[in-house]
């Protein structure tokens, strides 16, 4: 086919002569290679192997945590009920608990958290995180990116223009073993009206994207259906359906569409891989898990999807996020999220529901135990927080409504100090007194944590350069 001259031709500046070359070159490469798929090696697997030889920053962070299990706790849990209890305040503001000693020397905890009382030795706090995103909807998309949106709007909807999920960054930068997905989300999408931004891969593509799923790993009858073949196709039979023809088309389409091509092929060799693998089967495989172990978690869909990202994670999977609820909750206090107001009578706390603290007294405790005595703790780091907090001052409904100027994140594992509180809120768990930490800055301790520099920048759609943290919060880093 003849060799590319680089100077056939006399583009007007040297970036246009870089860029012809490397159009050129990338041309001829897909050309030269596109035929490898037929022996199992696919353009797509060339490309990633291309991508992660670029690194992800300066490459001389360490590896503290292999995986990350995000708890997202949607609807905004109560700082003050339960994790930075003030019990000086005023009555119209202290907690209507009293705070008990843990297992770590000066960290309290509500009395409403006596299992969990007896595991703060494994647990980081950050107690002042702030931001100023007062709605569901913006400040739920700052807490699963770290990164600001344009506005402060419930109305706020998901667009390509806004950033990608953690665990998708993480799957661009970093990604886990091919026949693993690196990202995985469950068992909802999180909405308060709309679907929330943030929960997936936006301009980095879909490629990135969670394995999601929405069935209740709670069920007996619980598998992954997405995992399974359709009734009287075997897998060799599947793979013979991808005849020469479409394989020809395929590159075909490489050379004239080559990025969409590309998001298409990794979607089906994706599918492929999973299909094959058996670890990813078997981390599915929860019926496999003594019945006391998932009595220990509960019986209910949060406590099982709780034991699932253990197994994923012991499986290999990098980034899991379960959500708590798909809604913010409300004007229930035995279903749905951490938000309420107080309306009709109901009252978050109210330990006669069992609900939303007895359930994170039961499951969280035992997670931490879990992959404590599996080996895993040290190298997985546990997240639980929520989008903000609640207000200091209990309302007229005698509850507590948005408050994003002061809450705290629970980290454990994963490189992060044991017993230890970062921060410190004011007298009234209302402000920060010294050392505000912003969702950006925990993102940077996240992939700090996982090896990956804060600094690194990954393109928008419109090519311009994101930074994808801010700075790393060292002083809660073990």
């Amino acid at each position: 086919m003849g060799s590319i001259d680089p100077k056939a031709s006399f583009p007007t500046s040297q970036r246009e002569a870089e860029l012809r070359w490397s159009q050129q070159l990338h041309r001829r490469s897909i050309l030269r290679f596109g035929g490898l798929s037929l022996l199992g090696l696919s353009t797509p697997r060339l490309l990633r192997a291309e991508e992660q030889g670029r690194g992800t920053g300066n490459g001389k962070i360490p590896i503290r945590a292999k995986s990350v299990i995000f708890l997202f706790q949607w609807g905004g849990p109560s700082s003050i009920d339960m994790f930075d209890m003030k019990p000086n305040a005023p009555d119209t503001i202290r907690s209507p608990y009293k705070p008990i000693a843990s297992s770590a020397p000066g960290l309290e905890v509500c009395e409403l958290l006596p299992e969990m009382s007896k595991r703060m030795h494994h647990v980081s706090l950050i107690r002042t995180m702030t931001h100023k995103m007062k709605n569901h909807a913006s400040a739920g998309y700052y807490a699963l990116t770290g990164h600001e949106p344009p506005s402060d709007d419930q109305r706020l909807r998901d667009s390509l223009d806004l950033y990608p999920a953690y665990g998708s960054v993480v799957d661009r930068l970093s990604p886990g073993d091919p026949s693993l997905p690196t990202f995985v989300s469950y068992p909802y999408r999180i909405s308060d009206g709309s679907i929330v931004p943030g929960q997936h891969a936006s301009f980095l593509g879909k490629q990135h994207d969670p394995l999601f799923f929405n069935t209740d790993p709670a069920k007996d009858d619980f598998r992954l259906p997405e995992l399974q073949l359709p009734s009287g196709v075997d897998l060799d039979r599947l793979m013979r359906r991808r005849s020469l023809q479409k394989l020809i088309d395929q590159q075909r389409r490489l050379i004239d569409h080559a990025e969409s091509a590309v998001t298409l092929d990794r979607y089906y060799e994706r599918a492929i891989t999973m299909l094959q693998s058996d670890r990813l089967q078997q981390a599915f495989a929860l019926d496999k898990e003594p019945a006391a172990l998932r009595d220990r978690y509960g019986r209910h869909t949060y406590g099982q999807s709780c034991l699932l990202a253990r197994r994923l994670v012991e499986a290999g999977v990098k980034f899991v996020t379960v959500y708590f609820s798909p809604s913010i909750g409300g004007q229930k206090t035995t279903e749905g999220g951490w938000d309420t107001h107080g309306f009709n009578n109901t009252r978050m706390y109210n330990i006669v529901d069992k609900y939303h603290m007895p359930i994170t007294d039961r499951t969280l405790p035992t997670l931490l135990d879990d992959l404590s005595e599996k080996g895993l703790l040290d190298e997985t780091l546990v997240v639980w927080m929520g989008e903000f907090g609640r207000t200091p001052k209990i309302n007229d409904n005698v509850s507590r409504d948005h408050w994003p100027d002061c809450y705290t994140a629970l980290l454990a594992g994963g490189g992060c100090k044991r017993g230890y509180a970062y921060g410190t809120s004011d007298k009234h768990c209302a402000y920060p007194a010294e050392s505000p930490v912003r969702p950006e800055d925990l993102a940077a301790t996240i992939y700090y944590l996982m090896g990956i520099d804060p600094a690194t920048e990954i393109m928008d759609r419109n090519s311009r350069p994101l930074v994808i943290g801010g700075n790393p919060v060292y002083d809660v880093i073990a």
